[in-house]
């Protein structure tokens, strides 16, 4: 009885090509040709052989890529934190350099009055829509009062509305509730800056004679004791001399950039009297 007759001629044929490489590792250093034998050996088993080492120099390869891949990702990684770090840094950066400028500005403000000044930070902004104001950092403890008037390095802000201890609510010009004496700069006209609700204001009580042009610059007259004269209050936009109006409808753009408030002056003044807007004819 034969043993796994089926599987004989695949043992033949390994037995074979172990003997052949057997036979091959015994002469290889002899330094001669090989023989007829040696040749045939050779023929069965050099296939074989360059599939194996193929196959070796395959896996290998996958191997040191697959490390080299992992050590380049934990390096992308590491770098991209890097990056992050440094965009970070570089926007705290960048913030304090838009900080110090606008410190600089209030600064050479501060320098080129004579006026007593109070910095402040804005720390809110009125939620309702109700009203344009916003909340700053400083109060009664620091010598505030209602109506004083509030500024920054562009202009005028608005005025204190309320205190409590420490921290008080400023009414922006922009607001309908505001009222603000103003002069045209260049021709000396006079009118009232109010608030439209909006991110401009309006110039009332221009008469009809007045001199104004679209481009002109409106500042305060200082009459009311309420801001002193010549702040600097915005730029007329656009005019409408209606037949049927007996004033002129003047639009003025504020100086101030409100979306972009961060830090105010509150000119410290007492002796408030309300404004009182003139008569129409």
């Amino acid at each position: 009885m034969t043993i796994f007759p089926e599987h004989r001629p695949k043992w033949v044929f390994y037995i074979f090509v172990i003997l052949s490489l057997i036979l091959l590792s015994l002469s290889s250093g002899r330094g001669q040709d090989w023989n007829p034998a040696e040749k045939i050996a050779v023929e069965m088993t050099a296939p074989f052989q360059r599939f194996f080492v193929g196959t070796i120099s395959v896996v290998r390869g996958i191997w040191r890529d697959y490390f080299s891949l992992v050590e380049t990702r934990q390096e992308n990684l590491l770098l991209k934190k890097e990056i992050n770090l440094l965009k970070l840094e570089n926007s705290k950066y960048q913030e304090l350099l838009l900080a110090n400028q606008r410190l600089r500005n209030l600064l050479n403000f501060q320098e080129n009055t004579n006026e007593p000044l109070l910095a402040a930070r804005v720390i809110g902004w009125d939620s309702s829509g109700l009203f344009k104001s916003i909340m700053i950092d400083k109060g009664e403890n620091d010598g505030l009062t209602i109506n004083m008037p509030v500024v920054n390095s562009e202009g005028v802000v608005g005025r204190i509305v309320s205190v409590s201890p420490n921290y008080a609510q400023a009414l922006l010009i922009t607001d309908q509730n505001s009222a603000v004496d103003g002069l045209v700069q260049r021709s000396r006209g006079r009118g009232m800056l109010k608030g439209s609700g909006s991110n401009e204001c309006y110039l009332d009580y221009v008469i009809k004679t007045g001199e104004i042009k679209a481009g002109d610059t409106i500042v305060t007259s200082g009459l009311g004791r309420v801001f002193p004269k010549g702040l600097y209050l915005g730029k007329v936009r656009k005019i409408t001399d209606s037949p049927n109006k007996l004033f002129k409808d003047v639009r003025v753009i504020p100086a101030v950039e409100f979306s972009k408030l961060e830090e105010v002056l509150i000119i410290l003044r007492s002796g408030f009297v309300p404004l009182r807007e003139p008569e129409m004819p």
